[in-house]
């Protein structure tokens, strides 16, 4: 008697890689009909949207806030595809943007609602010893009005691709900044260095300096951030995953885990299908790979041949982002007890000045800034009674781990870990180490042996004046070197964060929709 099948004899799209990007991918295309198989070399989805158990506790694993949530009734684009997907999503805003606390300020800003930066402005202003209605006052909200139509015009151009001459009369701010740095644009403002500090907070999140920083991103990242405010699921980022899977499959997507993909087969120019790790032969049409193409070009097209000289020198052209270095504590006191106040607290041990804290961060730790996050002050209900959950987490990029080897890897991740431990016992003003049940510590290396990303990366390439999302928006469909070959991960256009890698998922889908379109009008 024959053995059950395990897979089809074709599938119209093999999805590699069960990460929020592959399960967004995955969903998008069964929506038109597709028939898809997903391949996940782990045995879990979600990829660093994941979380972990410690103690007989659940902890997050990465996720500090989402962005392009937005409230209930009025959802920005992430809610509205969970709702259209029919991935249900218990989502909760965190209570406040940030508070900042460098040797030259010390403030917490709440961020607005519905697209709304008067209570932001405010509260910079404040904090700069001025009020509302003041000069200062009226620079913030001119800068964020900016901000604002930029952030609304990546969301429409995204979607609805224009003409130079449309953008330029429907989307005036965005093509008028694109050409600058967050730098130059700053800078015309002349605002007090506190406000500066304030406007540069979330920094760490893009993953570059300000004078090499597209405006553009920066307009995105205040625009969702202050006008909106950020959420996470109450059940952590894995809820996510889960239910984005479970979903897939309810709608016809086959996920098989523990099956990793060696090769990507091309016939004639074309994808014809794909090879496992255990050597199983997988044909299909197209694939959407999570993998970055660094790897994939250099080891998983076959033959190699197929891969032409542009593919080599687009994975040339672009530098790899930050990647994560996170301490998670499960402290024996609830926050209330330990006074711990703040959700997200950003920390720099020295001036915010973004060049130097970059440079800083090619380098191996301690790193002087840090972002902090106490997840029972958002999910008072996440941990049992009496305890919570503190994460401490730099963002530092893959560079600084180079010269770190096996001989010596305990010695500086223990190092680094407890640098941060205790410059965060200071701020406090009493010793996270007296009250730790358990500690996982989070690494480059961590990253990248749990989800195979290039180098450890967590953020894809990163955002500069030479690779910018302006280029990328409009030169991404000659990114196409193989036909049938489409990406979806961090190292697509968005980056920065699982907001944007649920973005590239569905920009991954669209892609190969479009080829299939064009393929059937014989184009």
């Amino acid at each position: 008697m024959d053995s059950p099948k395990f897979y089809e004899d074709h599938y119209d799209v093999v999805v590699i890689g069960a990460a929020l990007a592959g399960c967004a991918a995955a969903l998008t295309l069964a929506s038109k009909g597709k028939k898809v198989l997903v391949l996940e070399r782990h045995n879990l989805p979600g990829g660093v949207a994941t979380s972990f158990v410690r103690g007989g506790v659940e902890m997050e694993a990465t996720l500090h806030e989402m962005m392009s949530i937005g409230p209930e009734e009025a959802p920005l684009k992430i809610r509205k595809f969970f709702e259209e997907m029919r991935v249900d999503i218990d989502w909760i805003r965190v209570p406040e943007a940030f508070r900042l606390v460098t040797p030259n300020v010390d403030a917490t800003i709440h961020a607005g609602t519905h697209g709304d930066f008067e209570g932001p402005a405010e509260e910079i202003a404040k904090a700069c010893g001025e009020k509302k209605g003041s000069e200062l006052y009226k620079k913030l909200m001119s800068l964020f009005t900016v901000c604002k139509n930029v952030f609304d015009s990546v969301n429409e151009l995204s979607i609805h691709p224009q003409s130079k001459l449309q953008m330029l009369k429907n989307h005036r701010d965005f093509v008028t900044t694109a050409g600058y740095s967050t730098k130059e644009v700053l800078d015309r403002f002349n605002l007090p260095k506190e406000a500066l500090e304030l406007l540069s907070a979330y920094w760490i999140y893009v993953g570059s300096p300000f004078d090499e920083l597209p405006f553009t991103i920066y307009c995105f990242l205040m625009g969702d951030y202050l006008g909106y405010g950020s959420y996470v699921p109450r059940n952590f980022s894995h809820e996510m995953s889960l239910k984005m899977a479970m979903r897939a499959e309810e709608m016809g997507v086959q996920i098989e885990y523990r099956q990793e993909v060696e090769k990507i087969l091309v016939k004639d120019g074309r994808v014809a299908g794909v090879r496992t790790a255990r050597g199983d032969e997988i044909n299909c049409d197209y694939v959407i790979s999570g993998s970055y193409p660094n790897n994939v070009y250099a080891n998983m097209i076959e033959p190699p041949d197929a891969v032409p000289p542009k593919a080599y020198q687009y994975v040339n052209s672009k530098e790899i982002g930050v990647t994560c270095f996170s301490v998670v504590l499960l402290l024996d006191e609830s926050a209330e007890s330990l006074g711990i106040k703040d959700y997200s607290v950003f920390h720099s041990l020295g001036d915010l000045d973004t060049t130097k804290l970059f440079g800083e961060g090619r380098e191996i730790g301690p790193w002087r800034y840090l972002t902090s996050i106490c997840t029972n002050i958002a999910n008072p209900g996440c941990t049992p009674e009496g305890t919570c959950i503190y994460s401490i987490t730099s963002l530092p990029s893959p560079s600084a781990w180079f010269d770190v080897t096996p001989f010596n890897y305990e010695e500086k991740k223990n190092e680094i870990a407890r640098a941060m431990i205790e410059a965060e016992s200071e701020r406090l003003g009493f010793s996270l180490l007296d009250h730790v049940k358990e500690i996982v510590i989070e690494t480059p290396v961590t990253i990248a042996h749990y989800t195979g990303a290039f180098r450890g990366s967590i953020y894809g390439y990163r955002h500069k004046m030479d690779d910018h999302i302006v280029a990328r928006l409009q030169m991404g469909h000659n990114e196409h070197y193989i036909d049938g070959l489409a990406f979806a991960g961090a190292h697509c256009i968005s980056g920065d964060g699982m907001g944007p890698a649920v973005t590239n998922g569905r920009k991954g889908a669209k892609d190969v929709l479009d080829m299939m379109k064009e393929r059937e009008e014989g184009k």
